[in-house]
């Protein structure tokens, strides 16, 4: 590829790494209660039928409830890790809701770089930890107005989703 053909995009991130008071497995638990897994069967219904969008966002709303699916899980990281004398546990997730991300997908697809947001719940000898990163700084990356407009809708839900775990909201998010 000719060096003209490339645009850099240089951008800040801010990962927030929050000390959770619970057991790891507790909150895993209550965290994918909160973030129910993504079920592809009835969202590939409404594809299949070709229905209108307003069903979409109804379907969203109702598998959601919190506004956020989990589209991905690595599973618990820890038994492949300990082969190599780790003890420490880890479980990645992607986590969104394509109702908010076709909002900034119209205006650039490759928002999708970032969207669904990736999130880590972590246990070692610190404590257990929730870990994401701040919506807003890759979307506003992108020099797009409407687009971090969504990625600070973004910061709002996660920050609701906090409070919602009983976990504290960095001010960041709210702000």
């Amino acid at each position: 590829m000719r060096p003209d053909r490339v645009a850099e995009r240089p951008y800040q991130a801010r990962r927030f790494d929050i000390s959770v008071d619970r057991p790891f497995e507790d909150f895993r638990r209550q965290y994918e209660e909160a973030v129910p897994p993504y079920d592809p069967t009835a969202f590939n219904a409404l594809v299949a039928r070709g229905a209108p969008w307003s069903d979409v966002l109804s379907l969203m709303r109702e598998r959601a409830p919190n506004g956020f699916l989990i589209y991905w899980s690595s599973g618990d990281l820890q038994p492949m890790m300990s082969l190599a004398g780790d003890s420490a546990q880890s479980v990645e997730y992607l986590m969104g809701n394509h109702t908010i991300a076709e909002r900034m997908f119209r205006h650039d697809p490759t928002v999708m770089l970032y969207a669904p947001l990736r999130t880590a719940i972590s246990s070692d000898s610190g404590g257990t930890r929730l870990t994401i990163e701040q919506p807003s700084c890759a979307m506003g990356s992108f020099g797009v107005d409407a687009i971090h407009a969504v990625g600070v809708e973004l910061d709002r839900k996660v920050a609701s989703l906090l409070e919602h775990l009983g976990l504290p909201i960095p001010a960041q998010l709210s702000a």
